[in-house]
């Protein structure tokens, strides 16, 4: 019995200083983010070519309109192309979009995934571009985003995300959820940018040197989580994420819980993944490479997810107080108390309302689905399974940029 009681405390208190270690790591960068400058002016003389890039899979409701907005950008016509890669799409769709010059290449594959669209849209395109941008099929830049992401290529940045916003909080999940995304651009972007690191990917919103990604992506065949093969390969190599924080590409944020636990299986899953399959390498080229942002990826990826942390810090602070010793409850409300004021510093001032308000009365029940996530996340990644997208509406409202 003795022996019983020593191996749960030991297994108590290996949970109190891996929960601590990651609260103090969220709060670095969240304090860091504080310090992040944006800039004002992007004037370039040099234009590059851009191929603008929108895979997407049955997006037939939400396609038109994003090429649509793609094809009014604040940069010369004749320097970017906007293609669709149309996977599974309706023949009135296809024709809709050629009649507004938007360049589509139709794919059809047995078992589709973004990947293998891209890989096969890069083979097709025979016309060299200088860079690549990649959008969601619900993505809609700002007009100014090209001359943005030109700016930053040519001053010698080779891969570069934008800054991802809501353009939709029709409920307290969606509302949840672009809070969720502006917490994670001030963790892994803003603050990871203010000390000099290199920023996370997203998914969209990216832009890329021409050459280096194409060549990534000939390597990558994932069934449904590319962009996170794409970040370590690129962090395998050294290469270094340039955040724009000042580049806008508005996103639709979910407003199902269906959908949201279906998306967040997959994400979890992606992570869980990664974390095994680079454990050692990110150690390994630590040490003979000083490869840092493989290592600091590494340490994201075997993070729990933000809700999850705050809900077992929670609990634990609480069995803590009636069953665990003074030291360690001591332990875990210092622990809690970091997390909490690391997340809370991370939201962006906007977001500090009643619509905000009223969202984190379903944090309970965001905290029930992301377990739900956790459960089924075995299965996730070996499926394609892209999240719907039916929003074509940005408004000003939504938007909420600073």
């Amino acid at each position: 019995m003795i022996e019983y009681k020593i191996i749960i405390t030991i297994i108590i208190w290996i949970l109190s200083i891996y929960l601590g270690l990651s609260s103090v790591y969220l709060f670095i960068f969240s304090f860091s983010a504080l310090f992040y400058r944006k800039k004002q002016t992007f004037e370039c003389t040099d234009f590059q070519n851009f191929l603008v890039l929108i895979p997407a899979y049955k997006e037939d409701n939400v396609i038109i309109n994003t090429a649509k907005e793609a094809l009014k950008q604040n940069y010369p016509s004749e320097f970017y192309d906007v293609y669709v890669i149309a996977d599974s799409f309706e023949k009135t769709t296809i024709e809709e979009l050629k009649k507004n010059k938007v360049n589509v290449l139709e794919v059809s594959f047995e078992i589709s995934s973004k990947a293998k669209s891209i890989n096969k849209a890069l083979s097709s395109i025979k016309k060299i571009y200088d860079a690549i941008i990649i959008l969601d099929a619900d993505n809609i830049m700002e007009e100014d985003f090209i001359k943005k992401m030109n700016y930053s290529l040519s001053n010698g940045h080779k891969a570069i995300q934008a800054h991802r916003v809501a353009k939709n909080q029709n409920n307290s999940i969606a509302v949840l959820d672009a809070i969720s995304e502006e917490i994670n651009n001030s963790l892994f972007r803003k603050g990871h940018s203010s000390l000099g690191l290199s920023s996370g990917l997203t998914g969209s919103g990216m832009a890329f040197e021409y050459h280096l990604y194409k060549t990534i992506m000939q390597s990558i065949d994932s069934p449904a989580d590319e962009d996170k093969e794409l970040e370590v390969k690129l962090f395998e190599g050294n290469h270094k994420v340039k955040y724009m924080d000042e580049a806008y590409v508005f996103d639709e944020k979910i407003s199902s819980a269906g959908t949201f636990v279906n998306q967040r299986s997959r994400w979890i899953a992606s992570q869980f993944y990664y974390a095994k399959r680079y454990f050692f390498k990110a150690f390994y080229k630590l040490f003979t490479q000083l490869n840092i942002v493989l290592f600091d990826k590494l340490i994201q990826l075997i993070i729990l997810p933000r809700i999850i942390m705050l809900g077992v810090l929670f609990a634990g602070l609480v069995l803590s107080f009636f069953f665990g010793s003074t030291t360690l409850f001591y332990f875990w409300l210092l622990s809690t108390l970091i997390c909490y004021t690391a997340i809370i510093l991370a939201i962006p001032k906007h977001f500090f309302n009643k619509s905000t308000f009223k969202a984190l009365l379903y944090l309970p029940y965001g905290f029930l689905l992301m377990l739900f996530s956790m459960i089924r996340f075995k299965k996730a990644r070996k499926q394609f399974k892209p999240t719907p997208h039916t929003s074509n509406n940005v408004t000003k409202n939504d938007r909420m940029i600073e």
